[in-house]
């Protein structure tokens, strides 16, 4: 013999049951045992005394967590502080490289710098159709690559004495100026195709 499910039996607390839950209900002995006992646990259940905190403690724990908020706060503060003071006292004290050029950075940006101008020179901007506009950009960027080998020649000379930092720089600014020039030809190229 089959019994109802739990599911049959909250429908027939409900008032939703089948018409098979109903009439077994009334047959079955087990079912209604079993009926009586899901009344008497939700009858338990709701006679189970409410439970409330004594009191409301957030403003309690809100003022605690604002305290503890300030005093980190103040201690980063005064971390921050002290850290910015003795960053500018060692700067103070110990002079920076004056004429020390460091010598890997220097090298990976003119192996770069070589790089990109392989990689132009193997590019032929003259056998592809371009507009005015990328032809005066190209043309702009090509003239600036020229001022700053301009001023990499007189690197060394009385007339331009330069640090490394300097030198640097300026080997950088001709990298990012050929890096501007490769992506104004390669958006060139891929445009034409359409």
């Amino acid at each position: 013999m089959m019994h109802c499910t739990i599911d049959d039996l909250l429908a027939l607390k409900e008032n939703e049951a089948s018409a098979w839950a109903k009439q077994h209900l009334e047959a079955c002995p087990a079912c209604r045992a079993e009926l009586d006992a899901l009344y008497q646990r939700i009858a338990a259940l709701k006679a189970l005394p409410v439970r409330r905190p004594a009191r409301d403690r957030w403003p309690a724990v809100r003022a605690e967590l604002r305290v503890e908020q300030r005093r980190r706060q103040r201690r980063w503060g005064a971390w921050s502080l002290s850290a910015a003071a003795g960053i500018a006292l060692l700067l103070w004290i110990r002079p920076g490289p004056a004429g020390r050029v460091d010598a890997a950075e220097l090298e990976r940006v003119k192996q770069q710098s070589a790089t990109l101008e392989a990689e132009l020179e193997r590019y032929d901007p003259d056998a592809r159709v371009t507009s005015g506009r990328t032809a005066a950009l190209a043309a702009a960027l090509e003239d600036r690559i020229a001022v700053i080998d301009g001023e990499l020649a007189q690197v060394g000379t009385p007339e331009a004495p330069m640090r490394g930092a300097e030198l640097v720089k300026l080997w950088q600014e001709r990298v990012d100026a050929m890096q501007q020039l490769m992506t104004v030809h390669v958006t060139r190229a891929a445009y034409v195709g359409l």
